[in-house]
């Protein structure tokens, strides 16, 4: 069995040269499909009823409880299905931690891709890093950010100010997962550095542009390969860092 801050540096080829969607959008062909899979909507982010940067549920109790000392603690379990031994504690006041008897808690285990929840839904909570295509610093980040309240950058409720999404290049069947959502911005500028955008061609049924930032269309989007500040600033206002 492996040490959650050791899951960072699983000994798995880098792929510099992948965006966060492009690697998850390669690993989720069959995500869902397994018989007690949830369902996968927007690329990565598992529903079973309803859906859910911070995502509207976050006013609503799905984030995770501060302890009398400040910092978030977030119990996990990691299953054995890994051969192997950074962190948001550096930055934030997030503090993952091993399970013992709490509640509430992440279940990381691989199963058919890479795909969490948004925010706190109780009980053990399933997040899915398949050892065959997941198991990235960039990625494991980004599906953190999710278990935390966060959903993706281009679906923030002011992204059409910022990006232009172009529906015309989305592979049918595949548009809702450029839905815009009422979010809780937090007081943030849109971010496209952030961990949690888009890549430019996400999606794309014919390898053009599905997402355009405006009013400059040649602003780099979803190249990320860690938290930007403006990840690491939200997480700290949400949680009261």
């Amino acid at each position: 069995q492996i040490h959650f801050d050791s899951i960072w540096s699983y000994s798995i080829p880098v792929e510099d040269n992948y965006t966060v969607s492009a690697l998850i959008e390669r690993a989720n062909k069959n995500a869902g499909q397994e018989l007690d899979d949830p369902e996968i909507v927007k690329g990565d982010i598992a529903v079973y009823t309803g859906l859910q940067n911070a995502d509207p549920c976050t006013s609503r109790g799905c984030k995770w409880r501060s302890s009398r000392n400040g910092n978030v603690y977030v119990p996990y379990v990691i299953a054995k299905q890994y051969c192997k031994e950074h962190s948001f504690a550096r930055s934030t006041c997030i503090r993952f931690t091993r399970r013992t008897s709490q509640k509430d808690y992440l279940y990381i285990q691989s199963r058919s891709g890479c795909w969490s929840f948004v925010g706190r839904r109780g009980k053990k909570q399933v997040v899915s890093l398949a050892k065959s295509g997941c198991v990235y610093h960039k990625v494991i980040q980004h599906e953190l950010l999710h278990a935390l309240g966060f959903n993706h950058e281009q679906s923030r409720s002011d992204r059409d100010s910022h990006v232009r999404i172009l529906y015309k290049n989305i592979i049918k069947g595949k548009e809702h997962n450029f839905r815009k959502i009422k979010t809780n911005n937090l007081g943030t500028p849109y971010d496209y550095g952030s961990i949690m955008h888009y890549g430019r061609k996400s999606f794309s049924r014919n390898g053009r542009p599905t997402i355009v930032p405006i009013p400059n269309p040649n602003v780099v989007i979803g190249k990320a390969s860690k938290m930007s500040r403006f990840d690491i600033k939200r997480v700290n206002l949400l949680y009261k860092c």
